[in-house]
């Protein structure tokens, strides 16, 4: 059954009976309550999964590509799965060396080596592949293969029978390096053609805000206006000149009695009143955008892509946002960046994320720059970033305590953008220290038209609950203008919790991540309890929709197949409804090792890397030699 048809395919339980809710007790506090028959030991659920493997031939990896079957030492399991939950007892001292392991097992994977790109020299030369009339630019120093026999001779095997760009569009745009080619491929490695399906298509553009080749060029060589961020910057040192003087002149005051005698030995120079002086955008000439009553889908670092956004919002996401991407490099022209802006047709309401430093001219130009060369229906700014390497240079949370700086950040934008500004902030920066109450009133005389607000602290990261009571108590600070609250919602029954206080709507990140049909959920009121099966037609949408936007020859399977792996270090997070002893599951509870009621289940539970691998292969072939992945994210949710 498609995922895409919600209705109808949703059961209470495994056995179509209703599970009570029930609040979590005190002494299960931090792991999930799984009914007894599914639960087990690693030993077991490993010794289970192994054994199927063997029957199929198939030898499990690791991370690293290297066999994991035999012994699983702790070292080699601590590689490639989170360390389970320790028991916190009373009065219990660890040494400083215990803590310090604690700690590296939390937050982003900071220990992961660093590994250079996939170099990809199997490739046949893209004047081959396109069928250009004229020969390739490069001719004899072009590194690529040029004759399209001897590039079949040593390319990868094909994958699959049939292509899902060619049956769907009519025309697969890889060719023969496509790893479905032989779907699409004639006499003399011809590109077959549907011209049916290629007419029903012709003139529809699918995915939005492409880096034009002119724009990129013009960046690089610093080429392009920026004529109404100069003139809110030259606003910016006009005021800061005029406090220099009024200083000044208090001084003089001070030491002659009068500040008309520090006039006539210091000449005032006037400009001259420009438009920008004069005449401001009214906020009614702004477009609007309704905020209120929606689910937004979060941001999300390297997870939050296009095809992952599809997904949720086929489930029912309402705003969209794309991820977070860096002025500097926007400006700069780099594809990679630009890539973050892309937008497929089926995102209806949907932002941009920018982040820098703490430098009103940067995030000013840029703001300008988007305005004029994409499509959005808002413009976000990341004041929320915890990391350390935005931190230190005073972006991300460093903007909420350099409230100036934020203030012409803000007002700069604002006045460039001819759509909403929004902005996306925590509690605070150090823990039990709330600072947001202050800053929410300012922003409203700034000119923000959203507020999203991170229920936590930098400092406290994801380690501890949301605190939805000061959310509350922000919202009505924050009106009439919308603000959004985020953190742990997992369940219909925890957005429900969340709207009863003063928000407009919910933001949802991890939950999202861990379960993408949570949409439907909280639009249906039900639990939804979600077979394997179906889970795994998700995950085959996904890979469609990988193929056709990072490319179905080896270079974008490779792509797809690194992001559904992170994606996938989420996703084994969730516990299916019809295994829970209490409903609903909780984000910061971790889940004890259990049987599913399939093998497909039960592979879809592990924290192994080597099954994740499994997985991908299920879907997108063997992985290639010498093959290796690490997650970005380690399951500090659980700590």
């Amino acid at each position: 059954m498609s995922f895409s048809a919600t209705k109808g395919s949703m059961e209470e339980t495994a056995n179509n009976e209703p599970v009570k809710s029930l609040e979590v007790s005190s002494w299960d506090k931090g792991s999930a309550a799984i009914k007894q028959q599914y639960v087990t030991t690693k030993e077991k659920f490993h010794e289970s999964i192994d054994s199927a493997w063997q029957k199929e031939g198939v030898q499990r990896c690791g991370g690293n590509g290297q066999s994991a079957q035999g012994d699983r030492k702790t070292q080699e399991e601590d590689a490639v799965e989170p360390p389970g939950k320790k028991i916190k007892l009373e009065e219990q001292t660890e040494d400083r060396k215990e803590k310090e392991d604690g700690k590296k097992a939390r937050g982003q994977f900071k220990c992961r080596p660093h590994r250079k790109p996939h170099n990809y020299d199997i490739r046949l030369c893209p004047s081959v592949v396109q069928e250009r009339a004229d020969k390739c630019f490069y001719g004899d120093k072009c590194k690529f293969f040029h004759d399209i026999a001897e590039y079949m001779s040593v390319k990868p095997e094909d994958i699959g029978e049939r292509c899902h760009l060619f049956d769907t569009f009519g025309r697969c745009q890889y060719s023969v390096t496509c790893r479905f080619a032989k779907a699409h491929t004639g006499e003399g490695f011809k590109n077959l053609v549907n011209e049916e399906l290629l007419k029903k298509h012709e003139g529809r553009l699918m995915v939005k805000n492409a880096l034009d080749k002119d724009l990129q060029r013009r960046l690089r060589k610093k080429q392009v206006s920026f004529k109404a961020s100069e003139a809110y910057l030259k606003t910016i040192n006009k005021t800061a000149s005029q406090g220099a003087s009024k200083k000044k002149a208090a001084e003089c005051q001070a030491l002659h009695g009068s500040a008309g005698d520090c006039e006539k030995r210091t000449p005032h120079t006037v400009g001259a009143l420009t438009d920008a002086d004069l005449i401001k955008l009214r906020p009614s000439e702004k477009k609007q955008v309704d905020f209120r009553d929606k689910m937004y889908l979060a941001p999300l670092t390297t997870c939050g892509n296009l095809p992952f956004r599809r997904i949720c919002k086929r489930f029912g996401a309402d705003i969209t946002c794309g991820e977070m991407a860096m002025c500097t490099n926007l400006l700069q022209g780099q594809s990679s960046e630009w890539a973050l802006l892309k937008r497929h047709e089926s995102e209806d309401l949907f932002g941009v994320q920018v982040r820098e430093g703490c430098f009103p001219d940067t995030m000013t130009k840029c703001a300008e720059l988007l305005n004029h060369n994409i499509e959005v229906d808002f413009v976000d700014i990341n004041s929320g970033c915890p990391i350390d390497l935005v931190y230190k240079k005073g972006g991300g949370c460093g903007l909420m305590t350099r409230t100036h700086k934020f203030e012409q950040i803000v007002r700069g934008m604002n006045s460039v953008l001819d759509v909403p500004l929004t902005v996306k902030i925590r509690t605070g920066v150090q823990d039990k220290v709330n600072i947001a109450h202050k800053l929410i009133p300012e922003m409203k005389n700034w000119g923000v038209s959203m507020i999203t607000l991170h229920g936590r602290s930098r400092e406290q990261r994801y380690t501890k609950l949301a605190d939805w009571e000061y959310i509350d108590n922000c919202s009505k600070l924050a009106s009439p203008i919308p603000l959004f609250g985020n953190g742990d919602i997992l369940s219909y029954e925890d957005a429900i919790k969340a709207r009863e206080t003063g928000v407009s709507g919910i933001m949802l990140g991890r939950g999202a991540l861990i379960k993408p049909w949570i949409f439907t959920e909280i639009k249906e009121q039900r639990h939804w309890d979600i077979s394997s099966n179906e889970r795994m037609d998700i995950l085959k949408d996904f890979t469609r929709f990988g193929l056709e936007h990072w490319g179905s020859d080896t270079q974008g399977l490779e792509k797809t197949r690194s992001f559904l792996l992170e994606w996938l270090s989420f996703l084994c997070r969730y516990i299916p409804v019809g295994l829970l002893e209490h409903v609903p599951q909780k984000i910061n509870e971790r889940p004890p090792y259990y049987m599913g009621r399939d093998y497909l289940e039960t592979l879809m539970a592990s924290q192994h890397v080597g099954d994740w691998i499994k997985i991908s292969e299920m879907l997108l072939g063997p992985v290639p030699q010498n093959f290796s992945f690490l997650p970005k994210h380690k399951a500090n949710a659980y700590k």
